[in-house]
């Protein structure tokens, strides 16, 4: 199909497109704010932009199809006609009979005119004849031709026909009436006049008709496409709005999320990825929930921790203000009541700073600063433990014990900071003498302990026979400053720390600590270790 057969179609679906108007729609303000804030608008418009382009181009290819399919058979049938045409007029021309020049003009004028009439059925329009620019006879007639027939008429078309046989071309005819041109197709041969020569003779064809049906089928097939062009923006925003749903309602949970309201949820359906973000959301609203919940807890325990130091502290410095302002006014008349007054001021001291080194090594453990950790046996910490508890209390019978009494005291390795988990037991064996009657016994339990099978747990106990720890206290008793009752009161000489160290050394060696109550009556303080397997000697190895 010629190119501007194609130019033509795709004017003409242009033109059948635009005059449905839907650019209007979108110059409306109200439109255009919908389209930027929404997402299915702007998915609906770009798939239905997208749509429009494909058949925009599918319409294209169709229309010149079309035309390339009607024109090729047009063509074939017209330059039949022609041939036709041809033969005729060359036979009107043979046999004529005129001699002088008027005559063979007049002759030729009238074999025009019939040809033009007749050949009008199959969609001629104009004939012309033309002296052929080679021509040697000695009688000339004038050219017939018109205005328009000259204008179509171009050298290449003349020099092609000098050629021989019948040639045509594709041609633009101007209606006279209108600026309208429609194709049409021209056909030319030459032709033998008597006595005047070698002629060019021409027809043209008009091919409005066949323009006009092409016109009728691409309108039908731009009215067939225009429901979907309507009704495809909207079907797709339709399921755009429904798909998109559970994002809007997320988004609105997320909106009162940010003004402070944690307890909002989104309902969620199905197992697809929709689904997947309603419960990332809420499981982000749950988390942000429980850090909150534990920053309020935290900042809690930080300011009674605060108000808790200062208060620990505040006693021995009063009792040490008050002992040097005894001193100081000339209060203390003899060396015994100075000596009292030193002796308080240096036990007061020591507790002061016995009370700081607990918040040194506090700080240093919550600091998660790293530890020297290294394998090594809770047997052998049990013993040097017994034997430096006997040392500190030779009335107390310390004894070595297995965890139950049906198995020894066995070995069991931990890696772990040796100096830490010494200090643990110390500070166990320490918190048992003070709070315990004077000469009860103290047992030490360690041992391997399978709670989990296929996961041993290195076990080390320190029971006492005191009073015990029950209730809450058993819960509360490693926090920090807190004490059971007046028995475990600041006047024995302790911080209300050494508790809190142990729990904290446990933890930071992925251990357990808890109380269970002892047999007889006491408390059993049990720490669980992750059992570490020994190392093999090369002794063993050989064997």
């Amino acid at each position: 199909m010629p190119a501007q057969g194609r130019r033509d179609a795709l004017k003409d679906l242009l033109r059948a497109v635009a005059s449905s108007k839907p650019w209007s729609l979108l110059a409306s303000s109200h439109l255009a704010s919908r389209i930027r804030h929404s997402l299915s608008a702007r998915i609906a418009l770009v798939i239905t932009v997208a749509a429009l382009v494909i058949l925009l181009v599918f319409g294209v290819i169709i229309a010149s199809q079309l035309r390339t399919s009607m024109f090729e058979t047009r063509k074939d049938a017209i330059l039949a006609d022609a041939s036709l045409r041809f033969s005729s007029a060359q036979s009107v021309f043979s046999s004529s009979t005129a001699s002088s020049p008027a005559q063979v003009q007049e002759s030729a004028r009238g074999a025009l005119a019939s040809l033009k009439a007749s050949a009008a059925g199959a969609g001629a329009t104009n004939v012309a004849l033309l002296r052929s620019e080679g021509a040697t006879a000695s009688l000339r007639i004038n050219q017939i031709e018109d205005e328009q027939m000259r204008a179509l008429i171009t050298p290449q078309m003349r020099t092609a026909v000098s050629g021989g046989g019948a040639q045509w071309q594709s041609v633009g005819i101007r209606s006279s009436d209108s600026d309208k041109v429609v194709p049409g197709i021209l056909v030319g041969t030459q032709v033998q006049l008597p006595r005047a020569g070698t002629h060019e003779l021409y027809i043209l064809y008009s091919l409005s008709a066949d323009q006009a049906q092409v016109d009728v089928v691409l309108r039908v097939l731009v009215l067939s496409a225009l429901p979907i062009i309507v009704a495809l923006p909207i079907g797709v925003f339709a399921l755009l709005h429904r798909l998109l749903l559970p994002v809007r309602v997320t988004a609105q949970a997320a909106t009162k999320a940010s003004k402070g309201d944690l307890d909002v949820r989104v309902d969620v359906h199905g197992d697809d990825e929709m689904a997947d973000l309603g419960h990332a959301f809420n499981a982000m609203t749950s988390s942000l929930q429980d850090t909150i919940s534990r920053y309020d807890e935290l900042a809690k325990l930080q300011q009674r921790f605060v108000s808790d130091v200062s208060h620990e502290l505040r006693t021995p410095l009063v009792s040490i203000r008050g002992y040097s302002e005894l001193y100081r006014q000339g209060a203390l008349p003899t060396d015994e009541a100075v000596a009292t007054a030193m002796s308080r001021i240096e036990s007061e001291s020591k507790r002061m700073g016995q009370l700081v080194e607990d918040l040194l090594t506090l700080a240093r453990i919550d600091e998660r600063r790293e530890s020297k950790l290294a394998p090594f046996d809770l047997f052998n910490l049990a013993v040097d433990a017994s034997n430096d508890a006997y040392a500190t209390a030779p009335d107390r019978a310390v004894s070595l014990v297995g965890l139950n009494e049906e198995v020894a005291p066995t070995s069991a390795t931990v890696l772990g900071d040796e100096s830490r988990l010494r200090q643990v037991v110390a500070n166990l064996l320490t918190n048992a003498m003070r709070y315990t009657p004077d000469g009860s016994p103290l047992e030490i339990a360690v041992g391997v302990r399978e709670e989990v099978h296929g996961f041993p747990l290195s076990v080390l106990e320190v029971r006492d026979h005191g009073p015990g720890i029950h209730g809450e206290d058993r819960e509360r008793v490693f926090e920090r400053f807190y004490r059971t009752d007046a028995s475990r009161s600041r006047e024995t000489g302790g911080t209300g720390l050494g508790l809190s160290i142990v729990a904290a050394i446990i933890e930071q060696h992925e251990g357990r600590i808890h109380i269970e109550e002892t047999d007889g009556g006491g408390a059993t303080f049990v720490i669980s270790l992750p059992f570490y397997p020994p190392p093999v000697s090369d002794d063993q190895l050989m064997k």
